[in-house]
């Protein structure tokens, strides 16, 4: 059987006052049956096609494999360096400021590059580091039902994936999650792997 790699081109998404240019898109076809889509979010200074190697030696014959590019923005942990990221980070500590915008921002492409996919197909997102951040805070907005700014999330993510990542905006998860019904039933419903190696 042969791996088909293709690409697809990059994206932008306005949100708030910024307008995030994501770079381009690799797809990693499946070899067998369609069954799932798992749009693969690489961790931060990588690009889309850093992991597609990786994805099309895994014996996981039915998924279809995403992975886009992050947009490349200043990093204020990096002193305002330009670095690929899904979003800024202020610092390491849990005090930290999140940016929401920038999350919503990449949230939002993954749910576009989702949405036009097949209704008998699952759904899902993972990734490692930054990458793994972003997925955990996917599920979330899946989740809640929205994004961090309020707007409605319109996909149903069947599961979520992240290796040695984080999950940002955790206090809103603290506050939100247990107040709603529902977003428990959803919560419930979505599996979740969380992996961290060991140094």
């Amino acid at each position: 059987m042969s791996y088909n790699r293709s690409n697809i081109g990059s994206g932008s998404r306005n949100v708030g006052r910024h307008t995030f240019e994501f770079g381009r898109t690799y797809v990693v076809r499946p070899r067998g049956t369609h069954q799932a889509t798992i749009v693969w979010l690489h961790g931060i200074g990588e690009m889309g096609s850093s992991w597609t190697q990786f994805l099309e030696s895994l014996p996981i014959p039915n998924i279809k494999w995403i992975c886009p590019t992050a947009p490349t923005r200043p990093i204020t942990l990096f002193g305002g360096n330009p670095s690929t990221a899904w979003f800024d980070i202020e610092d390491l500590s849990d005090n930290a400021t999140d940016d929401v915008e920038g999350l919503d921002a990449s949230a939002a492409h993954i749910v576009n590059m989702l949405s036009n996919e097949r209704d008998d197909i699952k759904l899902g997102v993972a990734g490692f580091s930054m990458g793994a951040a972003m997925a955990l805070y996917s599920a979330t907005c899946r989740a809640i039902g929205q994004f961090g700014n309020g707007n409605r999330y319109p996909i149903n993510l069947n599961v979520a994936v992240a290796l040695s990542g984080w999950l940002p905006c955790s206090r809103i998860v603290r506050s939100r999650v247990p107040a709603s019904q529902e977003a428990g039933r959803r919560a419930a419903a979505l599996a979740v792997l969380v992996c961290h190696g060991q140094g």
